[in-house]
């Protein structure tokens, strides 16, 4: 049976991000977000919602550009660390060991150590209460080599095998690597021979 609940967020799991941001060295942040998301295939487009007293919504806002960046299980100690730890009070890129890796398109910095990041521009700001949606356009991505493999569409090109990654998860405070195979997207319609 189901019963009533009081309404909340509980869309889980969601990907445990590190978002980096600033445009000089002196002012590289790193904040984690699990309110991330895809909203948008052509043109590609995300966005993040972030607490308005949190440090980096200040660069983010000033900035109009940030990078998104998939962690991994190694790096789950980094991403708690990040989201309880303030950029006003440390310099998380050099307290955590991560390394700031120049992006291709946006002044933002990648975090080398991610497997893969994603280079966004803000195209609008949503206020939407604790939060604000940052909405933006994907620029660019930046993939770790090692995950590449033969394109599940076209096998004359690579794509990003997220599986051999690792990725982590958030859920309810709580983190996870990602976990079993199911099945591929189509399997339940493909016809049986």
């Amino acid at each position: 049976m189901k019963v009533n609940q009081k309404p909340g967020t509980l869309v889980y799991p969601l990907p445990a991000v590190l978002v980096s941001c600033g445009r000089e060295e002196t002012e590289y942040n790193i904040l984690t977000i699990a309110w991330v998301g895809t909203i948008c295939s052509n043109p590609p487009m995300c966005y993040i919602s972030v607490r308005p007293e949190r440090h980096s919504h200040g660069i983010i806002s000033r900035e109009k550009e940030y990078v998104i960046n998939l962690t991994t299980k190694e790096m789950a100690f980094a991403v708690d660390w990040c989201g309880v730890t303030s950029g006003r009070d440390v310099r998380k890129f050099e307290e955590m060991n991560l390394t700031p890796v120049k992006s291709t398109v946006v002044a933002a910095p990648a975090i080398g150590e991610a497997p893969l990041s994603i280079e966004c521009r803000v195209v609008e700001v949503k206020s939407l209460g604790s939060h604000d949606m940052f909405i933006s356009e994907v620029v660019n991505i930046l993939a770790d080599d090692r995950f590449l493999s033969v394109g599940v569409r076209n096998p004359n090109t690579k794509s990003f095998d997220l599986e051999a990654a690792g990725l982590l998860a958030y859920v309810q405070e709580k983190y996870y690597e990602l976990g079993n195979f199911v099945g591929k997207f189509g399997w339940s319609v493909k016809t049986k021979k």
